[in-house]
């Protein structure tokens, strides 16, 4: 799992400026009183974005990180972009003795993340090996102003606030940029547009989604849901990628939640997951949200299934049921 931002980027962002930043430890604590009062103690916790960075958004990973290790005997292997000691590229030594990566890309775009063309060479060539998968997960970009007239964009803004319910967003807040990247230099460029509002079932648990491809590596095999995170993208396909990508599932949007600009063209769900057509690549290529791989938002039955094919290829010597 290779977290694709520049964490002293991140963390230093100016705490003034409300947009494309992540959160403060100390404002989640005051926004969610008093869930998070356990952070309360300043001489134990940072305070600042690395309290938020540390203590909740990477602890919401861990438990995908116990399963690869239930399910495989091996540790997940994790690297963070750069932070304020090391970097790391997702270059040929990183990928080395590697099946599968799960790119997060949660880098704010004011951090102008990009791979290099050396990245991009290695992941042609990991990908050049039919046992091997890649995911791309970027995460949402809300409150974008590309093609927004300058005097409606506070209304558009306003509308995609209410609409995804999350107070701890603010006007705009854009994520992926190296993602994007990736994408585009293996040509097949795609946008992740928007933050929308997954639909529930009554009972409160996620939506069924819609199988809109073949599941060509049993990666859904017994899923039927996704999770419910409050703002996730829809992958748009553009140029080349037309061809190339292919939409594989489709989530519908949540029904009573307030018009957005997208859903307001008379779509009722959104391009969820892409994965690449037969013939691109050897390997497997996919683009899925980067909360895909998180336990807090529900849906969490499902989405340990989804864990272990990820971890447990249908080919894997580990595959069987479940533990």
């Amino acid at each position: 799992m290779y977290f694709a931002w520049d964490r002293s980027a991140e963390t230093g962002a100016p705490l003034g400026v409300l947009d494309n930043r992540f959160p403060t430890l100390f404002e989640v604590r005051r926004l969610f009183w008093p869930r998070f009062e356990r952070f309360a103690d300043a001489c134990r916790y940072d305070q600042g974005v690395d309290g938020f960075i540390e203590h909740i958004f990477l602890e919401n990973f861990r438990l995908f990180s116990e399963r690869v290790r239930t399910h495989t005997g091996n540790p997940l292997r994790t690297a963070q972009r750069r932070t304020s000691i090391s970097r790391v590229g997702l270059d040929q030594s990183f990928l080395s003795g590697v099946d599968t990566v799960i790119l997060i890309s949660f880098d704010s775009l004011h951090t102008r993340q990009e791979a290099t063309p050396n990245e991009i060479q290695a992941l042609r060539e990991f990908l050049a090996d039919p046992d091997h998968t890649l995911f791309v997960c970027p995460h949402h970009d809300i409150g974008a102003d590309d093609g927004v007239p300058e005097d409606q964009l506070l209304q558009r803004q306003v509308a995609e606030f209410h609409h995804h319910g999350d107070i701890a967003i603010p006007g705009q807040q854009r994520f992926g940029g190296f993602a994007l990247s990736v994408m585009s230099g293996l040509g097949l460029p795609i946008r992740n547009r928007f933050g929308l509002r997954p639909a529930r079932n009554p009972d409160g648990s996620p939506a069924s989604f819609e199988l809109a491809a073949a599941d060509r590596g049993g990666l859904l095999d017994g899923v039927t849901s996704l999770n419910l995170h409050p703002h996730l993208p829809h992958f748009e396909r553009y140029d080349t990628s037309l061809a190339s990508l292919e939409v594989l599932v489709r989530q519908p949007l949540e029904a009573c939640a307030p018009e957005h600009p997208y859903s307001a063209s008379g779509r009722r769900d959104f391009d969820a997951i892409l994965q690449a057509v037969p013939g691109v690549f050897a390997g497997q290529l996919l683009v899925t949200d980067a909360t895909l791989w998180t336990s807090v938002f529900a849906g969490l039955e499902s989405l340990e299934r989804f864990w272990r094919n990820v971890a447990c290829p249908l080919h894997s010597p580990f595959k069987g049921p479940l533990p």
